[in-house]
C-alpha cells in the first residue's frame, strides 16, 4: 500500500512537469505562427501592390496605344514623374493631358479614398514615360515610335534593386534601392502612311 501511495506521488508530479514542457513547447510553436503570419500578410501586401502596378502600367499603355498619334505628348523629362511628387489638375484641353492628369491621379491612389486620403495605390508610386526612340518618317528610314512605360513603387522589405531607372533615388530612409520596385512595358508606335 506504501508503495502504491509512492508511485501515485511521483507520477502526480511527472504530469506537472510534462504538462509545463508542453505549454512551453506550445508556447514556441505559437510565436512561430504568429512570425509566420506576419510574413505572409507581408507577402501578401507585396502582391497586392504588383497588382495594382500591372493595372495602372496596363492602363497608360491602353492610352498611349489609344492615341497614338500624340505619344510624344506623354514622356515626361527626366526625374519627373506622373504620381508621387505631381500635383495634377486636370485641365481636360486634349486627350494626352486628361489622360497623364487621371493616370497621376490613379498613381497616388484615387481610385480609392479613407477620410478623403487617397489609399488606393502602391506605396510611392511613381510614373515613368520615356521615349527610346522617336519616329522617323523620313522616306527609306521610316523607323517607328518607341516609348518605355514604367511603374516603380517602395516595396515592404529589400530584395534586389531594378535595372529600370524610374523612381531611382526616391525611395528608402536612408535612400535604398533595394526597397524600390519597377515593371515597365515597352511600345512600339508604327508609322503607317511611311513608305
Amino acid at each position: 500500500m506504501l508503495a502504491t501511495r509512492a508511485a501515485r506521488g511521483s507520477q502526480a508530479g511527472t504530469t506537472m512537469l510534462e504538462v509545463l514542457i508542453t505549454l512551453v513547447i506550445l508556447a514556441f510553436g505559437l510565436l512561430g505562427l504568429a512570425g509566420l503570419h506576419l510574413k505572409i500578410q507581408t507577402l501578401d501586401m507585396e502582391a497586392y501592390q504588383r497588382v495594382q502596378a500591372i493595372l495602372l502600367l496596363k492602363d497608360m499603355v491602353e492610352r498611349i496605344k489609344a492615341n497614338s498619334a500624340s505619344a510624344a505628348d506623354y514622356v515626361k523629362a527626366p526625374n519627373t514623374y506622373y504620381g508621387t511628387d505631381d500635383t495634377p489638375v486636370c485641365p481636360g484641353a486634349s486627350l494626352s493631358e486628361k489622360d497623364k492628369c487621371e493616370w497621376s491621379n490613379a498613381l497616388q491612389g484615387a481610385a480609392e479614398s479613407s477620410s478623403g486620403t487617397k489609399v488606393g495605390a502602391m506605396i510611392d508610386a511613381r510614373g515613368c514615360v520615356e521615349e527610346i526612340q522617336a519616329p522617323d518618317p523620313t522616306s527609306g528610314i521610316c523607323l517607328p515610335g518607341t516609348y518605355r512605360v514604367t511603374v516603380a513603387w517602395q516595396g515592404l522589405f529589400a530584395t534586389s534593386a531594378p535595372s529600370l531607372s524610374c523612381g531611382s533615388g526616391k525611395y528608402g530612409v536612408p535612400v535604398n534601392e533595394a526597397v524600390r520596385r519597377a515593371i515597365a512595358n515597352t511600345i512600339v508606335i508604327g508609322l503607317p502612311t511611311c513608305i
